[in-house]
């Protein structure tokens, strides 16, 4: 499988919009999941694509442009670290024991 570009982007939405700001926003191609969230941002976006072109395509291009979004930063992740990856790894198809 090829690599993926990852951007986790914060966003911060008009408070009586969120649930339509994040609706509209996961339903952007390229978007994997919108979070509601606590803190200084309302929302956070995981933006998964397969060029570092395509995340200006997504965020200024669409993500940017939905009504209610006031501001957004976005991160670029340069390596995945995950639970689930590393238990995937070492895997080897055997049944665990306790």
């Amino acid at each position: 499988m090829a690599d993926m570009v990852t951007a986790i982007v914060h966003i911060n939405a008009e408070v009586d919009r969120i649930p339509e700001v994040a609706q509209t926003i996961a339903a952007i191609d390229g978007v994997s999941e919108v979070y509601s969230i606590t803190g200084e941002y309302d929302l956070l976006a995981m933006v998964r694509v397969a060029a570092y072109e395509q995340v200006a395509e997504v965020i200024p291009g669409r993500l940017n442009k939905v009504p209610g979004v006031l501001h957004t930063e976005t991160h670029i992740a340069f390596r995945a670290y995950s639970r689930h990856d590393l238990e995937s790894t070492f895997s080897i198809g055997l049944p665990e024991t306790d």
